[in-house]
């Protein structure tokens, strides 16, 4: 999969979502995990099995004000209004930070104001914000990952993808070191 992701949350006060969250993230491959104005300082907590500080970094931001994302890194809020897109319809970008809201609120008005885009799952009502994360990175890795096309019949493929690479694309004249 090309490009890279991180997934944060504003306002975070549960030891064990963030656990959960971070431990997820490290399973999906993330890049980096964050908080934004969390309520409290978060260490190794017992739902983080995989150990993920060891091999995720964390970034835990005092404010918005005081995110640094990586240059071309777009802002994709997580929140259930509106005007968000439906998360199956979203076309997610190569270089994406994921926020999502606290357990008990929504992202700060100045957060969606900040986000290039907003996006929503499609339920009923909000869900954990570490449940939230995880179908939001599944997503990403589904409809990024260079899958099979689902079958049109019930099962999965008979065949498995197999990437097949072309032969090299040279702007110019071959390179003499490759000539033979």
């Amino acid at each position: 999969m090309r490009g890279y992701f991180a997934i944060g949350v504003e306002g975070l006060s549960k030891e064990g979502n963030f656990g959960n969250l971070v431990r997820t993230a490290h399973a999906f491959g993330a890049s980096f995990f964050f908080t934004i104005a969390a309520e409290k300082s978060f260490a190794q907590p017992g739902t983080d099995t995989s150990n993920s500080s060891d091999h995720l970094p964390y970034y835990p931001w005092a404010s918005g004000d005081a995110m640094q994302l990586p240059h071309d890194c777009r802002l994709v809020g997580v929140e259930l209004t509106d005007d968000a897109v439906d998360l199956p319809s979203f076309r997610h970008p190569t270089k994406a930070a994921y926020i999502l809201g606290p357990e008990r609120g929504n992202l700060t008005r100045g957060m969606q104001d900040r986000c290039e885009f907003i996006i929503k799952i499609p339920t009923r009502f909000c869900l954990n914000v570490a449940t939230a994360g995880a179908i939001i990175m599944y997503d990403r890795v589904q409809s990024m990952g260079g899958f099979t096309e689902r079958p049109v019949r019930v099962g999965g493929p008979k065949e498995p993808r197999v990437h097949t690479h072309g032969s090299p694309k040279f702007r110019a004249d071959i390179p003499q070191a490759l000539k033979g």
